[in-house]
């Protein structure tokens, strides 16, 4: 059984529990905002650009533990919290887009910093993967993609510090806002908790899955005589998409 498997159904039931739980809260109990139900979009637009925008620094993390101990588990890591952040970045993308036509009737404003920011983000985690599958060595795979996942995940916090401190424009500042009721706060972060648990949810499914599909190539290739992998240093499969 993979270690990544365990404790997997009763954190799945707390995901759906909780995203359930802000999201009645969000629709029912929240106080509706001088934009209408359209704001209540709200509590999933932004709990998804910020569980995004973190596991895109989590797989930076990762990827520096590569990067130091040649362990390609934390490649593997790293590889299903990028792809999971660009999943939850693709979501967060759409919502804002929704979110901005019922708020500023037209869909995008590309003289908005945290919106441009955050797309700016986007494209460049998109080009990870092509990166990644570009290369066939294994070995060169993890360690072009680990640094550039270190890099990317440096870049992350500097390009929104520097929108933060830049001059505010149409989009809302939504943590540092002030005069935010109560209720608004209470959903908003069990929301955020709720999208937090989805993704170390998928992240651990994924990990489960892959986990599971090595150690079926390993016993295939036990069972056709082929060699191992061999080393001290532990030893993960190649990724694949």
């Amino acid at each position: 059984m993979s270690p990544y498997g365990k404790g997997l159904r009763p954190l799945s039931i707390a995901t759906v529990a909780v995203l359930a739980g802000a999201f009645a809260l969000g629709a029912f109990w929240a106080p509706k905002a001088e934009q209408g139900d359209v704001q209540r979009i709200f509590y999933l637009h932004v709990p998804l650009a910020i569980v995004a925008l973190g596991g895109f620094v989590a797989g930076g993390i990762f990827a520096l533990q590569h990067l130091r101990t040649r362990d390609r588990s934390y490649d593997l890591k790293s590889y299903v919290a990028i792809h999971m952040s660009l999943i939850l970045a693709v979501g967060a993308l759409v919502t804002g887009s929704i979110w901005a036509k019922g708020e500023w009737g037209v869909w995008w404003l590309w003289d908005e910093p945290t919106l441009v920011a955050f797309f700016i983000v986007f494209l460049l985690y998109a080009t990870y993967q092509p990166l990644r599958f570009s290369i066939e060595d294994p070995e060169r795979q993890a360690r072009y993609a680990s640094v550039f996942a270190v890099v990317a995940g440096t870049f992350v916090p500097l390009n929104f510090a520097a929108v933060r401190t830049g001059v505010e424009q149409t989009h809302p500042r939504t943590l540092t806002a002030g005069g935010m009721p109560a209720e608004v706060w209470i959903t908003l972060l069990l929301a955020l908790a709720g999208m937090t648990l989805l993704f170390v949810t998928l992240w651990k499914y994924e990990m489960a899955s892959k986990h599971v599909r090595f150690q079926i190539k390993a016993l295939r290739r036990r069972l056709t005589g082929e060699a191992g992998p061999v080393g001290g240093r532990s030893a993960a499969p190649k990724v694949t998409a």
